[in-house]
């Protein structure tokens, strides 16, 4: 043993230098990946520990901020100089120490409104005074001064919500020709009803249209349904060619096309399912084509509006209709011309309204309710999310000279989406934002990712820039406690193709408030999906299939939103292409289900050395216990029972205290060398050629032959199990059934009991009593015939 365990030392030491030779360089630290437990001052401080508590605001830091809302002017002077009578292009400006911001201004108007909220955050402030200034724009001189107002900031009032908000004064402009503006200065937080949509000091560098691409916004997902179009037949259709022809269907709803098989009788009997939102502004659109050759001539089409289907929530038969056939051709002028045909095609179509439309999958799934309204169940709590800050954020672009990151986040749980403002130029920002969300299942995970912003000069519409990802964190419901705050450093871990790389921290408060306990527990009694998944269950291309046409939807409709949401999140966020094939995902799959199996290997281990009398004090308690569940044998359940029990109750106090977070050894991310990553990270079908191309295959092709030999194996086994009654080999089901009629008659005679105990000895016997060859039965076995003898 000392040999064997000396030499399987020496193997493993030379498999890791072999893998150490290949590794990705600058392999990371395990600590460096960790999570990390936090004490922030939530609330403001108010609250100590981690305990609930009922104010708005109270899983974030307090942020101080003096705002200043500038309304409108009135009564403002005409221009100085030679235009007199002409009416000013006032704008204002606010300086407040070395910072000066203006508002956008208003051409040829002497009572303009501006309604702009200014944010400058309280620490820093650096002077005493605020100075309000009412300019004429004058091009391309210095713009005159109108007249302006000086505010104190020691005697700025300090507003605090629920307190309703400060109304605007008007001010006389004081030091130039005359007139008043209207304006409102206070000290507030965060969570004044101004923030969201306010003007920030560290956007100065912000123009135009990306001003809006900084702001923080709450978006909503679509209403996703299914549409289930049941092809059945078609008549009279007129052939363009004389001889018999195969012919097919195709659907089409936006850019999604699906096909039923090509016939030669129209009776196809086929369902295509296509994902359409809310509002239903597509068609449905059929087409029956001819299948002529390697071509495929249009017969017919018929064009069905989706607001006019019918929905459902359950697997009742909807009535099919016959939709007549129409031929769209093309005039010389290019206008289209529509001819009604006699032929018709025999379809039933509706909505799915009892199915939960994927678009994420199962096991990060944020909502698994159905899309019919009447199929919704009351929620049962309410989560909480805080979004504080991120510290040592790795630079993604260069501006200055220097290092930069203009970071955000985006917050996913069912319906609602979040995105936090965006803080410009800073490696540790500050959100401090507060969302909250319903929750109707509490084994569902919300979803956080944090990105670097490529957009603030404004919408690319070319599509060149992309925000680039920084890292991401899901936290599972089901392993938080209700009405515990969890405040933890979550690491930001991103998979490039030169390795693992941590890109930051990022500091969330999470709660999870149960309205009702009983309701609680109810939702782990009921179906993971909606009972329509199980009742009329659909097949893994559907699933495939209609999850991307889901993504597609999603990204293509929150694009749409001012400010956009780009398609680079909304696919990240949904984990699209996470199924393609990974080797560092297999080997971490397999690990898993080595771990999993440890538990029962390491039981023959112990049972192993029970018979091995290694221990015989053990032995001798393990072949008292025997002959008690034997002769007792109604108290074996029980005592199973009992024993898993006990092993709950030890392992409480070794429970998991933190939320889980991305683990890059579980991950299987450490252990990578380069060419592995870049194989993950190659497109489909793949960029590659030549020597890269034929090495991986070679590799895939040696991974298969393992698994090939492994599957051959468990056949084999299989196989001879069935030899035994088959007469495969004679001698050996002789003997088989020899045994079974002797084994019969000995358990008829001798009590069950009796059988068990001898057995049960038997196997825990003695070393000294043991033989070193195989058993009897296991020669046996062995020696039966397998089709193996057949294969080529």
């Amino acid at each position: 043993m000392a040999r064997q365990n000396q030499n399987q030392n020496q193997n493993q030491n030379r498999n890791q230098n072999n893998n150490n030779n290949n590794a990705v360089p600058n392999a990371p630290e395990p600590d460096e990946f960790s999570l990390k437990e936090t004490r922030p001052s939530l609330g403001g401080g108010r609250v100590p520990g981690n305990e609930r508590f009922g104010t708005a605001f109270d899983l974030v830091e307090q942020m101080h901020y003096l705002y200043i809302r500038i309304v409108k002017a009135r009564s403002l002077a005409p221009k100085q100089g030679n235009n007199s009578n002409e009416s000013p292009d006032p704008y204002v400006e606010i300086k407040l120490g070395n910072f000066t911001v203006c508002t956008n201004h208003v051409e040829k108007n002497p009572n303009p409104e501006w309604n702009q909220v200014f944010a400058f955050a309280k620490d820093r402030v650096q002077s005493l005074t605020v100075e309000v200034t009412v300019r004429d724009k004058e091009g391309g001189e210095e713009d005159n001064s109108i007249g302006g107002v000086v505010f104190d900031v020691v005697e700025v009032p300090v507003r605090v919500p629920p307190d309703s908000a400060l109304a605007a004064q008007w001010y006389r402009l004081e030091n130039g020709s005359g007139g008043e503006l209207m304006v409102a200065v206070w000290m507030g937080t965060q969570a004044d009803e101004a923030f969201p949509d306010a003007w920030h000091l560290d956007s100065v560098s912000v123009s135009g249209d990306g001003v809006a691409n900084i702001r923080s916004k709450v978006y909503l997902s679509p209403r996703l349904w299914y549409v289930r179009v049941h092809v059945i037949e078609a008549h009279e259709l007129n052939s363009n060619s004389n001889r018999q022809s195969e012919v097919l269907v195709k659907g089409m709803v936006m850019n999604m096309i699906l096909r039923t098989k090509a016939l030669s009788k129209p009776m196809w009997n086929e369902d295509l399912m296509f994902v359409v939102a809310e509002p239903f502004e597509e068609q449905l659109v059929l087409t029956v084509e001819e299948k002529l050759g390697n071509k495929e001539e249009v017969v017919g089409k018929c064009l069905i509006p989706l607001n006019s289907v019918e929905k459902r929530m359950d697997n009742r038969v909807v009535s099919s209709k016959w939709y007549t056939l129409e031929k769209h051709t093309r005039g010389e002028n290019g206008e289209v011309n529509v001819v009604q045909l006699n032929s018709k095609i025999h379809i039933r179509v509706c909505l799915d309204g009892g199915y939960h439309v994927l678009d994420e999958l199962t096991q990060y799934s944020s909502d698994l309710r159905a899309t019919h309204r009447l199929l919704g169940s009351p929620s049962i709590g309410v989560l909480e999310l805080g979004i504080l800050n991120a510290n040592g954020l790795t630079p993604a672009k260069t501006r200055n000279g220097h290092g930069a990151v203009d970071a955000y986040c985006v917050a996913k749980y069912g319906q609602k989406w979040i995105r936090t403002r965006t803080v410009i130029d800073s490696l540790n920002p500050k959100w401090n934002e507060q969302y909250t969300w319903e929750v109707f299942d509490p084994c569902t995970v919300i979803t956080i990712v944090v990105f670097d912003n490529n957009h603030l000069q404004g919408v690319d519409n070319g599509g060149g820039a992309k925000d680039a990802r920084i890292g991401k964190v899901r936290i599972r419901l089901s392993t938080l406690e209700t009405d515990r705050v969890y405040t933890h450093s979550y690491p930001l871990i991103v998979l490039h193709p030169s390795g693992v790389k941590k890109m930051g921290e990022i500091q969330l408060a999470v709660r999870f408030t149960c309205v009702s306990l009983m309701n609680l527990m109810q939702m782990y009694t009921q179906p993971l999906l909606p009972n329509m998944h199980y009742i009329h269950p659909l097949t893994v291309f559907q699933q495939d299939s209609l999850r991307h046409q889901a993504t597609h939807i999603m990204a293509v409709r929150l694009n749409r939103a001012e400010p956009p949401l780009r398609k680079e999140v909304v696919e990240y966020m949904l984990d699209v292409g996470s199924n393609m094939w990974s080797l560092r995902k297999s080997k971490a799959n397999y690990c898993r289900l080595i771990e999993v199996l440890s538990s029962v290997v390491t039981f023959c281990k112990w049972f192993y050395h029970v018979c091995m009398w290694t221990s015989p004090v053990l032995t001798v308690l393990v072949h008292v216990l025997f002959l008690i569940l034997v002769y007792n044998p109604q108290v074996i359940l029980s005592f199973m029972l009992v024993y898993v029990i006990v092993i709950g109750i030890l392992r409480y106090r070794s429970r998991a205290r933190h939320p889980p977070h991305m683990d890059i050894k579980l991950s299987y991310a450490d252990r990578l060398n380069g060419d592995e990553l870049d194989e993950e990270f190659d497109g489909f079908p793949s960029t590659k050629h030549g020597d890269a191309l034929k090495m991986r295959y070679d590799r895939l092709r040696s991974v298969g032959s393992r698994i090939q030999t492994l599957i051959g194996d468990v056949a084999t086994q299989g196989e001879r199990v069935q030899n035994l009654v088959t007469w495969r080999d004679p001698r050996a089901t002789t003997m088989f059934l020899v045994f079974c009629f002797v084994l019969a008659i000995v358990l008829y005679v001798v009590p069950v009991r009796g059988v068990v105990v001898a057995v049960g000895l038997f196997v825990m016997r003695h070393p000294s009593l043991r033989n070193r060859l195989p058993s009897v039965p296991m020669n046996f076995f062995r020696r039966l015939p397998a089709r193996t003898d057949g294969l080529l």
